[in-house]
């Protein structure tokens, strides 16, 4: 995990200094973006056999009555690193910055 991790920082610190400079106090995802990314994700771990271990806390086994859900990106680093970058070259879309 210290790679995507560090992706993280990097990403999240760029788009506080580009908030910052643009006078905005707020990001927040928008529903339509934020079912566009879990389908995405859900593809891309459907291409795994990842899914499948479903007493794994990557899937929420770990809470009582949580759904179970795939939440990491199983499309590699590379890739995901290259979606994040694409967001942020085209000003955030997907989220509303207020």
């Amino acid at each position: 995990m210290p790679v995507p991790i560090e992706q993280h920082v990097d990403w999240i610190a760029e788009c506080l200094r580009q908030m910052q400079e643009n006078g905005a106090t707020r990001i927040e995802a928008k529903a339509e973006a934020a079912d566009d990314w879990v389908a995405h994700v859900n593809e891309a771990a459907d291409a795994t056999l990842l899914p499948m271990a479903s007493s794994s806390w990557y899937l929420g086994a770990n809470v009582p009555g949580k759904p179970r859900v795939f939440m990491p990106y199983a499309g590699g680093m590379a890739r995901y690193a290259a979606i994040c970058d694409d967001v942020a070259g085209k000003g955030y879309p997907g989220f509303d910055i207020k």
